[in-house]
């Protein structure tokens, strides 16, 4: 009975309990210009689209932040490689993205150039089209989200930069040039 009653107030009084080592947090909205690519082509094909995303962004340093994320990606194909030649392969993705990811950056005012790294999940339709590779999935995939670029300004609030979701399971990755800006929370 004891054990029971100390579990009990330990689960009601966990959400008055702050974590200390959270030391800012904000709102990072992006927008960009999005990518599908397929692992194996021969035509050397890009299908285009668009990209947008928002972060909870969890500041433990002023060089570590910890960020979970949701986003979607849009991409279709027009037919053409990356010389403008026709081609039969492709590689669409339309998918709402979910996950975490951590930062890791140089804590420099006014141009700190950062990476970051994670885990997440896909859930869409995806199609890769190609010589080696044909597949056409719906439903939940895992991704691996990797990204660099500068964060710019006094505070750092202005993000550019390319981010990247390698999804094996249907042989292709998506990917944007990305702007964003973050907008302190206030607690």
């Amino acid at each position: 009975m004891r054990k029971t009653l100390l579990l009990l107030i330990l689960v009601l009084t966990s959400n008055l309990i702050e974590a200390q080592f959270i030391k800012q947090k904000s709102i990072n909205a992006q927008i960009g210009y999005g990518i599908s690519v397929p692992y194996n082509s021969i035509d050397n094909i890009a299908d285009d689209g668009f990209f947008a995303q928002g972060e909870l962004v969890l500041k433990v340093k002023s060089w570590v932040e910890f960020k979970p994320y949701a986003g979607f990606i849009l991409t279709n194909s027009n037919g053409k490689d990356l010389n403008n030649n026709p081609t039969n392969e492709k590689a669409e993705t339309k998918a709402f993205l979910l996950g975490g990811k951590a930062r890791v950056r140089a804590p420099i005012p006014y141009v700190a150039p950062y990476v970051e790294i994670g885990l997440g999940t896909s859930i869409g339709k995806f199609e890769t089209w190609t010589a080696f590779d044909n597949s056409t999935k719906s439903g939940i995939i895992y991704h691996i989200p990797f990204a660099f670029g500068l964060e710019l300004g006094k505070e750092n609030n202005v993000d550019l930069g390319f981010t990247y979701y390698f999804q094996p399971s249907v042989k292709q990755f998506v990917g944007a040039f990305a702007f964003g800006i973050s907008f302190p929370l206030t607690t």
